[in-house]
């Protein structure tokens, strides 16, 4: 049986088998750090019982107002632990603790376009496409010329504090905007 536990700093030295991926973006060791001193309840890991780490999220908290949030900056689970809720469970804890403990609006995430399988987990948990922003993950050097700038998704989910879901649009998928500027396109 897996463990679900808050993240520690050093668990950025044994979570190579989840950051090697490509879906998975990854950060230098202080924008790590940053998350887990400004919002360690929302940065949680998945352990296996021979502590091998299963998968992670980390998230924050941002916004003023109405667009006050909690934001999952990465989702991640190794590929040998995928199909097994694991993502489900530590997205539940986020917007637990992004509802109670901050009183956020909504949650919201950013997702390739292209990643269908991620997409298709996200509308399960209940999250919908307010916009798509342009050109919002860099290049892999994958495509013509080694630029292969790729949209995202800005998905979110309503929390308690928003039950007339200001924070969801129906048309998210016609929404787009510039990642530069935010601009409507």
């Amino acid at each position: 049986m897996s463990v679900l536990r808050p993240f520690k700093a050093t668990d950025l030295f044994k979570f190579n088998n989840i950051n090697l991926d490509i879906w998975t973006e990854t950060y230098g060791i202080s924008f790590y750090l940053q998350y887990l001193t400004r919002w360690p309840d929302l940065c949680c890991v998945q352990e296996a019982p021979s502590g091998r780490m299963m998968g992670y999220v980390l998230g924050k908290a941002e916004g003023t107002g109405p667009e006050f949030h909690g934001h999952v900056t990465a989702l991640s689970v190794a590929p040998e632990y995928r199909r097994l809720s694991l993502g489900r469970k530590m997205m539940a804890l986020l917007e637990f603790v992004s509802d109670e403990t901050y009183g956020g609006f909504f949650v919201d995430l950013y997702v390739r376009c292209m990643n269908k399988v991620a997409i298709g987990m996200y509308e399960g948990l209940g999250y919908s496409v307010y916009r798509r922003v342009r050109e919002y993950y860099g290049s892999l050097g994958l495509g013509p010329g080694g630029r292969d700038e790729e949209d995202a998704f800005d998905m979110r989910k309503p929390l308690s504090r928003d039950p007339q879901r200001r924070s969801v649009r129906a048309n998210g998928r016609d929404v787009v905007v510039s990642a530069h500027d935010g601009s409507v396109l």
